[in-house]
């Protein structure tokens, strides 16, 4: 794809990809260990050749900077340019955020260690107030034993800012201003201060709300929810942690928080408040609306997506989509009480580490990437969620519903808030008759030789409910085996002989998942396992037993 690069090599990285407004075409960075190189890219084009517009020149100045993996940008195109906005994390002295194209500009030096985790372009309706927000986690110079090692951040600047004049702030930023984010709660003074990733849901300028990804010390994670109406009132409306002592200084604090057509034309009363006094906002910024945080327990989460869309028929609700440090991604559904884990991927065989994950919307796949592999998951598969009317509405899936016939993604039929089963009432008796038909189709007998090892199973179909194992001795909850419940026959004898039968029940909803009769066989053929088998079943369930479910 770049011009230098052999068919047999190439050492570029992908490291930044935006999609333009023009349909077909996307905005492309590939950096090598030396430099970093910027196109366009027109996707119906077969030969996948960069080319670089007039208006794209300017941001050439990013050649000789290098992208580091995992960093976060933004594309701003204008009828005067196209300016790329990039955090680059760290210790060193370069660290914060950069803006490459019609002017280069650079974070002030400082010594502070800061690890970014999101950008957004904030576009208001003057063009010359627009702003870029970026959130990052800060470590705490603090070395107590109380101390926490992190501390949230949010940063802006102005997208019109150039810097200021020769003497004073040239190429770097005059408009950056910081605010710490508060996430936990006041009361129990539970907190969590070490942010791990953002998300944004957009809606109009008013109601746009960022999904702030934290965990703390104690192995529990939390999301918190903000507002960007909130956000912009903190850096309008508060003092600075170094605040003004006359009206003078209040008069040059007033204009520090203007976005300016030319920055570099600015009171140099101004420029030296800006490079003398501190950019930090004595306010934090707070959850919208005085919510708290959406807590989980025992889940090491590193990324979060966010699909506020609105199914058709299922009403408004938010999920989240939360990757974990195995592997996994759980699928989570936000009520006004609470937070609901409707399902569990694993997208890949090993358990790497996940580098993003995204959703396209409108149709419902959902994209999980690793240093190596790109896996697409289809989460509007509805079948997966039983073959009744109760099942399907137990999921409390947003894109799933009951039609009449079957679970589907084209189902009205849904109560997500509540999983509440009893709306299917006026088909529960044809839905009973027929899954009672099928299960009676499904009994089976099984004869075992004396003193035989066997063992039961049945699907675990849902991980919110409780199975059990009815069986002539009695009720016993099963063993969980990967995604089977288990009951083990270890010595088979007239006692064992009977009916067995597994059961789940959740929120009141009971089904027969397997029922089978034990007979007691006087001959050899009987239905035992092998002991090849049976140390295979064995280590499985060593296996299970060292690792649970939430």
């Amino acid at each position: 794809m770049w011009k230098d690069c052999s068919s047999q090599d190439c050492s570029y990285r992908i490291t930044v990809v935006h999609q333009r407004e023009e349909e077909g075409q996307v905005f492309v960075c590939g950096t090598s260990d030396e430099k970093t190189q910027c196109c366009h890219l027109n996707l119906t084009d077969h030969f996948h050749e960069c080319y670089v517009p007039n208006k794209l020149h300017k941001i050439e100045t990013i050649e000789e900077s290098v992208i580091k993996e995992g960093e976060h940008s933004v594309l701003v195109e204008t009828e005067q340019g196209t300016d790329l906005y990039i955090t680059y994390s760290g210790a060193q002295e370069n660290v914060g955020i950069h803006k490459f194209g019609s002017k280069r500009v650079r974070p002030v030096h400082h010594d502070k260690e800061q690890h970014y985790v999101g950008l957004v372009h904030d576009k208001r309706n003057e063009s010359l107030q627009n702003r870029i927000y970026a959130f990052y986690k800060q470590k705490s110079k603090d070395t107590g034993l109380d101390g926490d090692m992190w501390i949230p951040y949010v940063s802006q600047v102005c997208t019109a800012d150039i810097g200021g004049p020769k003497n004073k702030l040239q190429f770097s930023w005059t408009s950056q201003m910081n605010a710490r984010l508060f996430c936990g709660n006041a009361n129990t003074k539970q907190d969590f201060t070490e942010l791990v990733d953002v998300a944004t849901v957009h809606g109009d300028q008013q109601e746009a709300k960022i999904y702030a990804l934290f965990r703390n010390e104690w192995d529990m994670s939390a999301v918190c929810v903000y507002s960007l109406r909130d956000i912009r009132d903190i850096f309008m409306t508060s003092a600075f942690k170094d605040q003004a002592t006359d009206d003078r200084q209040r008069e040059l604090d007033k204009k520090r928080k203007q976005c300016v057509r030319d920055s570099s034309m600015q009171h140099i009363d101004v420029l030296n408040r800006i490079e003398s006094r501190s950019a930090e906002m004595m306010d934090w910024v707070q959850p919208a609306s005085g919510s708290g945080p959406i807590l989980f327990k025992h889940h090491n989460y590193t990324h979060i997506y966010v699909d506020a869309s609105h199914p058709r028929g299922n009403g408004h609700h938010v999920v989240m989509f939360l990757s974990l440090s195995d592997g996994r991604v759980h699928e989570v559904v936000q009520t006004e009480a609470h937070s609901f884990i409707i399902a569990e991927y694993h997208p890949f065989r090993n358990q790497p580490h996940i580098t993003s994950i995204s959703l396209d919307t409108s149709s419902k796949k959902l994209y999980v990437s690793s240093r190596s592999e790109l896996v697409q998951l289809d989460v509007a598969n509805c079948t997966q969620y039983g073959s009744t009317c109760e099942e399907c509405v137990l999921s409390r899936k947003p894109y799933c519903g009951w039609d009449g016939r079957s679970c589907t993604s084209r189902g009205a039929l849904q109560d997500v808030v509540r999983g509440n089963y009893t709306i299917c009432s006026e088909i529960q008796a044809r839905s009973s008759l027929l899954s009672s038909k099928d299960f009676r189709n499904q009994e089976k007998m099984v004869m075992l030789s004396p003193q035989s090892m066997y063992f039961l199973s049945c699907p675990v179909l849902s991980h919110h409910a409780q199975y059990t194992w009815h069986h002539p001795g009695g009720v016993l909850p099963c063993n969980h085996l990967e995604d089977q419940c288990i009951f083990l026959i270890d010595n088979m004898s007239e006692a064992r002989e009977g009916k067995y039968k597994c059961e789940s029940e959740e929120s009141g909803y009971s089904r027969v998942l397997e029922e089978l009769e034990l007979q007691l066989s006087r001959t050899s053929e009987a239905g035992t396992l092998g002991p090849t088998v049976w140390v295979c079943v064995s280590a499985l369930m060593v296996r299970s037993f060292c690792s649970s479910f939430y």
